[in-house]
């Protein structure tokens, strides 16, 4: 039981209708279980048009600010002023009311995959809480915390935000022991005067921290010296982590294989060895910052390195996949990277790299599928264009572009690199199935409105189904 109707009522200041416990929170009909509580919140559509939908699914009772039409009068609701002001309300209950070690992570780079590390790390040694998707925002954030059990002994709160002022009142409501920052980077800089209001905006995240809370900062950037700052401020404990000489989580080597990292360092003066299933240097660099959560706990570092080992990336963030082109002949296929759920120019690089570091079986190619980067301000012509001067660029055999930003890059990119640009990802997946052949490795990476997902899955429908490989 998660929340019983008194509670509830207790918690938001509101109106209980029936005698109710709820085993989940929900904001959405069509993944609802039995048992939740459906918060009916206004997004694109009012959420008190399926409350009907919900409780007829088997929610066990509503958040609502009014009895929606077709809703029985003793119907099981929770009835508020305001349906967000009552999530808020049961998120802060929620925290109170825990005994769990909470651990907040932000960052323009990593927040997601970080916080999975973590469910991965802290889950080794303990019952750990986190959101099952990368809810970071002002909703999010209140909905993971409503829905942490009474009995978790670790939660990991994503944080997330696209202008200023958004980290600090999501912090305070999450009320962190730990508060990690993954890597500031040019990302949302339409909103910021430059990567100085981006790592301020971050540090934000520190403005929550618990007394005798801990700041764990990359300690490797530019503006690290801005999150110091503000982590002092909030009287914090900090750990650094990263690649240069001082950092107290200090990785000394990476090697990026073609299906994982191995890496090694120093962790709080003792030596550490540790994998992680997903290749990539800023997959390393963050598990090395994972370990510096695991040192703020006083948890088992060993134990913790291990479990490193069972982590992979997830899908849209780097995930890899082997598509069967012949269901016969199972060597011919190829390996696809979906990175389709964001990008900015240092999630790019590091993905690049990824791809840059793959081993094409036979005679296969590497080809990145490339969308626009949004969000980057008055820069952001050049620093697509700028891409095509990385290091890792000159591993790529092709590279198709989607979107008039990624136009530039496309011009700026030799004759033998450049393979088709479109104005739209539903332009480019008309030609996948010419575009490559067995044994490439294909990246697909662009920000969320490109809508590179539909270019993953145009590469997936290339391959036989398991039943008719199974044939």
């Amino acid at each position: 039981m998660l929340w019983t109707a008194s509670e509830a009522a207790a918690a938001t200041g509101g109106r209980a209708i029936g005698d109710w416990s709820v085993n989940g929170v929900s904001i959405d009909t069509r993944t609802i279980a039995p048992g939740d509580l459906f918060v009916a919140l206004k997004a694109a559509r009012d959420g008190h048009d399926f409350v009907a939908q919900a409780l007829e699914a088997g929610a066990g009772a509503a958040l609502v600010s009014r009895i929606p039409e077709g809703v029985a009068q003793d119907a099981s609701l929770l009835l508020v002023e305001d349906v967000l002001t009552g999530l808020e309300a049961l998120g802060r209950a929620a925290r109170a009311r825990s005994k769990a070690k909470v651990v907040a992570v932000t960052g323009s780079v990593g927040k997601t995959s970080t916080k999975e590390m973590l469910r991965t790390v802290l889950g080794a040694q303990g019952r750990v809480h986190a959101a099952e998707k990368s809810y970071n925002n002002h909703w999010g954030v209140p909905l993971t915390l409503a829905r942490m059990p009474v009995d978790a002994e670790f939660a990991v709160i994503e944080i997330g935000m696209n202008h200023p002022g958004e980290i600090s009142p999501l912090a305070k409501m999450a009320q962190p022991d730990v508060a990690m920052i993954t890597i500031v980077a040019p990302a949302h800089l339409a909103a910021f005067d430059g990567l100085e209001g981006i790592a301020r905006e971050k540090a934000a995240i520190f403005d929550g921290l618990e007394p005798g809370g801990v700041a764990v900062i990359n300690g490797d950037l530019e503006v690290s010296p801005i999150l110091d700052k503000a982590a002092r401020a909030q009287t914090a404990n900090i750990i650094r982590f990263g690649e240069a000489e001082g950092n107290d989580h200090q990785l000394t080597d990476v090697s990026i294989r073609d299906t994982c990292t191995v890496a090694q360092g120093v962790a709080a003066g003792a030596p550490v060895l540790f994998k992680v299933m997903a290749p990539g240097r800023h997959f390393a660099t963050n598990a090395m910052g994972a370990l510096g959560v695991v040192t703020a706990l006083d948890l088992d570092l060993a134990m913790a390195t291990t479990a490193l080992g069972q982590w992979s990336a997830g899908a849209g963030r780097g995930a890899r996949e082997i598509i069967a082109l012949d269901a016969v002949d199972l060597s011919l296929s190829v390996e696809l990277i979906d990175d389709a759920y964001n990008s900015n120019p240092a999630s790019l690089t590091a993905s690049l790299e990824v791809l840059a570091a793959a081993e094409p079986k036979q005679a296969g190619r590497r080809i990145a599928y490339l969308g626009d980067m949004a969000e980057l301000g008055e820069t952001e012509q050049e620093l697509h264009a700028q891409i095509a001067e990385l290091p890792s660029m000159e591993k790529v055999d092709q590279v198709h572009c989607v979107g008039p930003l990624m136009q530039g890059l496309w011009q700026r990119l030799p004759a033998h690199q450049q393979g088709r640009w479109c104005a739209t990802s539903d332009e480019m997946t008309a030609g996948v199935a010419q575009d490559m052949g067995a044994a490439d490795v294909v990246l697909v990476k662009g920000s969320l409105s490109m809508k590179m997902a539909r270019v993953v899955d145009a590469i997936r429908k290339m391959g036989q189904s398991p039943a008719e490989r199974d044939g």
